[in-house]
């Protein structure tokens, strides 16, 4: 076992495993540590703790050292430089007429590289900017392209449901969503209806898909045949969450499979313990692969992200 601290770096960002070093850290400190992109300025949200050597990557880095007083105003000065960065790179887009989205500056803690977030349609032929850039900040710089998940991100804002964007308060990794995940809990398929303001299916379908997957285990799906305590009958709906089944009783069953049986006008409600399953597989089960196949394609994941780095000229 080894032990670690978790560390981030931006609000609701990722969170990354430090070696303390035997310095005495406990959450909520600042803390200064060595990253891939140089000395880095973060927090400490998850105090020391042991995990597994599979549980972190290698290799593991170390806290250099709790953030001091200047370590504090020197990470304050960089976030005014920069809010200057912005309006700088702003310009000097708008000279050279690229058609980019900038979204965000940030500076590294030691001030050996800057990098500028953005969105674009297609790929931004930047090499004349990067050189008006490295010519005013005399530092390296980087331009990296995001998606339209991470944008949102970043800017935050309001969702659907009145609350803040949860990729910007509190939700570090983005995971996999699909448009399966809200057919499986009966919502609208209307795609203004489970977006969110990214254009993107909403995060949140994630969250309650595997509690909807365990109760609908033992569920019958519509369509499906089955025993009730008033005969057989025939489901047209299932509620998930009360687990339960609204049925049409069978008043005649014909034999001969061009012909379909008889059903009662009467909507019959039961629980799923009242009922017998006659099979374990629906038709929608034995559905072509092709749907299948289908809904894999619609999946949204997190978008790529391009990076471009061009060293600037000291």
């Amino acid at each position: 076992m080894i032990t670690v601290v978790g560390v981030r770096f931006k609000k609701a960002g990722k969170i990354y495993y430090f070696d303390p070093d035997e310095i005495p850290v406990k959450k909520g400190d600042h803390v200064i540590v060595e990253t891939s992109r140089g000395i880095e300025f973060g927090e400490v949200v998850v105090g020391p703790k042991e995990v597994t050597e599979e549980d972190i990557i290698a290799p593991l880095k170390k806290v250099l050292r709790v953030a001091t007083e200047e370590d504090e105003m020197k990470n304050q000065q960089n976030i005014e430089k920069e809010e200057e960065a912005f309006s700088i790179c702003l310009e000097k887009i708008n000279k050279h007429g690229l058609e980019m989205k900038l979204i965000d500056v940030e500076y590294t803690f030691d001030n050996n590289k800057v990098i500028f977030y953005f969105t674009a349609d297609g790929r931004v032929d930047f090499r004349e900017l990067v050189k008006d850039l490295a010519a005013v900040f005399k530092t390296r710089i980087e331009l990296r392209q995001i998606g339209v998940r991470d944008e949102a991100k970043m800017i935050g804002g309001m969702g659907p449901c009145g609350r803040s964007l949860c990729c910007g308060c509190w939700l570090g990794d983005f995971e996999p969503v699909s448009i399966k995940m809200a057919k499986e809990q009966n919502l609208s398929l209307n795609p203004t209806k489970i977006s969110g303001i990214c254009g993107r299916l909403m995060c949140c379908l994630k969250y309650e898909h595997e509690t909807y997957q365990c109760l609908r285990e033992n569920l019958p799906e519509v369509g499906e045949k089955i025993i009730t305590p008033d005969g057989p009958g025939i489901v047209v709906e299932n509620n998930v969450l009360l687990e339960s089944v609204t049925v049409r009783l069978i008043i005649e069953e014909y034999e001969a499979e061009n012909q379909e049986d008889k059903l009662s006008d009467d909507l019959n409600v039961y629980k799923k313990e009242e009922i017998q399953r006659i099979c374990c597989c629906s038709s929608q089960d034995e559905e072509p692969q092709e749907v299948e196949a289908e809904e894999e394609l619609e999946e949204v994941t997190e978008e790529e992200s391009y990076n471009f780095l061009i060293e600037g000229e000291d």
